[in-house]
């Protein structure tokens, strides 16, 4: 049984009503439903009383330090086997963790415990460390962002990640640690008898020197299979330091995320020797960093050698232009392993779009999900979209969104979208705009194919 609210301001008849509930449900979310520490009493209460519970999640919730406690009191019935618990953006304080290090060792059973959105601080941080080296915790993955944390936290859960066997995902993006903080992480991952598989580091701080200490981490730590680091300055420089890490062959990662890294065609043209190595390697973003159509060549080339086995590539926001497009549509004739391309925010316009409808029109695409919102397309792009949406039988997801298109190219799509030879599932068109009369024939698009999504 599921108990699942959000966004609903709970008045007293109806917390009457769901009480019984929160004792019987396996599950339980009541993310953004006003509750204060008020209700937090009733909410202990009636988790002591459930033996079933899995799942607590009551994201979203100015619970308080307070709040939080009788909670976590609630969880702490023997009879209680829960896995997940979800207090993010709780208004939980430093203060109000020094109850966690006996929860933790009350419950073996929790094995993800999400925390971000916190004003945790390096002293909360610390208290939390106390629980998680408790022999009885056997936690795998762990949400700390947000939570005010700096480079001395990072000695607390360097010493976390050489005690413990278990955890398997560390995400604390956005906390300023700096150099020196993720070197003291690195410290503890080099050492570390854990098998982490996710790593997320975004907008930490971190700079090319960073990307030496991530380096031997990557090369040594087989378990690593996503490697978050964007909005971080690491420039091309830092790429060449994390390249040979990424090469090793002790190296297995699936996920990099790169985006927002002042990276440019010379950083690309290091990475692009990744593309080409690791076939392991499945998904890249460089969103965000100034590559420019030179650095789109080098990718699409890549693409096309066997060692890449890339599906999966977000370049939005790269200061692209339709002279790139040649180069995706050369190259998507050809790749049969790419299944989603992100060309958002790249001033392709009608000629660009253009081109790369030819080529997905050519028999055997296998691209499955194309981003082109924001990319100057304008109804005059949508003949060759339309006749896409017709012949192409791979591509399941197209998004036009914040183009300039009016109710002549919505109207040519909605004609192909119309035909049963069109396999497209999901069509998102935000901040486009059309008529009532076009509004009326895309509802009854929508009632005639249960199957087809239109997003705006």
């Amino acid at each position: 049984m599921k108990l699942d609210i959000q966004c609903e301001q709970l008045s007293d008849a109806r917390w009457t009503e769901l009480l019984p509930l929160i004792q019987q449900s396996e599950v339980v979310r009541l993310d953004d439903c006003g509750l204060t520490e008020v209700r937090c009493k009733d909410i202990g209460s009636a988790l002591r009383a459930n033996p079933s519970l899995t799942e607590l999640s009551l994201r979203t919730n100015e619970l308080g330090d307070g709040g939080v406690h009788l909670v976590l009191q609630g969880l702490q019935s023997p009879t209680c086997k829960i896995q997940k618990l979800s207090l993010q953006n709780c208004c939980l304080t430093g203060a109000g963790c020094s109850v966690l290090p006996g929860v933790l060792r009350s419950l073996p059973t929790l094995q993800e415990l999400h925390l971000s959105d916190n004003p945790l601080g390096d002293a909360g941080l610390q208290l939390l460390c106390e629980g998680l080296l408790d022999p009885q915790c056997h936690l795998e993955k762990l949400q700390l962002e947000y939570c005010n944390l700096t480079a001395a936290a990072c000695e607390s859960l360097a010493a976390v990640l050489r005690a413990t066997r278990d955890l398997k995902e560390l995400v604390v993006s956005n906390n300023d640690m700096g150099e020196a903080g993720i070197r003291a992480l690195c410290r503890g991952l080099a050492d570390s008898a854990c098998q982490l598989e996710t790593l997320k580091l975004e907008n930490c701080g971190l700079t090319a020197a960073s990307c030496k200490d991530l380096c031997g981490i990557v090369a040594s730590q087989a378990s690593l299979h996503e490697l978050d680091l964007g909005s971080n300055a690491l420039g091309d420089a830092g790429i060449a330091e994390l390249c040979p890490g990424l090469l090793s062959p002790g190296s297995q990662l699936k996920t990099l995320w790169l985006w927002e890294c002042d990276i440019t065609a010379s950083g690309c043209r290091d990475l692009c020797r990744i593309l080409q190595a690791k076939e392991t390697l499945k998904e890249l973003s460089l969103v965000g960093n100034s590559l420019g159509d030179e650095s789109a060549r080098l990718l699409c080339e890549s693409l096309l050698q066997p060692g890449c086995q890339l599906e999966s590539l977000w370049v939005k926001s790269c200061s692209l232009t339709a002279a790139c497009c040649h180069h995706f549509g050369s190259m998507l004739t050809q790749n049969k392993r790419l299944l989603e391309l992100q060309l958002s925010s790249n001033q392709l316009g009608d000629s660009g779009v253009q081109t790369l409808c030819q080529a997905l029109g050519q028999p055997g695409a296998t691209l499955r999900v194309l981003w082109l919102g924001d990319c100057d397309v304008t109804d005059g792009a949508c003949g060759g979209l339309a006749s896409l949406l017709l012949t192409n039988r791979s591509l399941r997801e197209l998004d036009l969104s914040n183009n300039g298109l009016g109710d002549p190219g919505v109207l040519q799509l909605l004609g192909s979208l119309e035909q049963s030879g069109s396999a497209l599932e999901q069509l998102v068109l935000y901040d486009i705009y059309w008529t009532e009369a076009v509004e009326a024939r895309l509802q009854a698009l929508e009632a005639s194919k249960p199957g087809l999504r239109i997003i705006s």
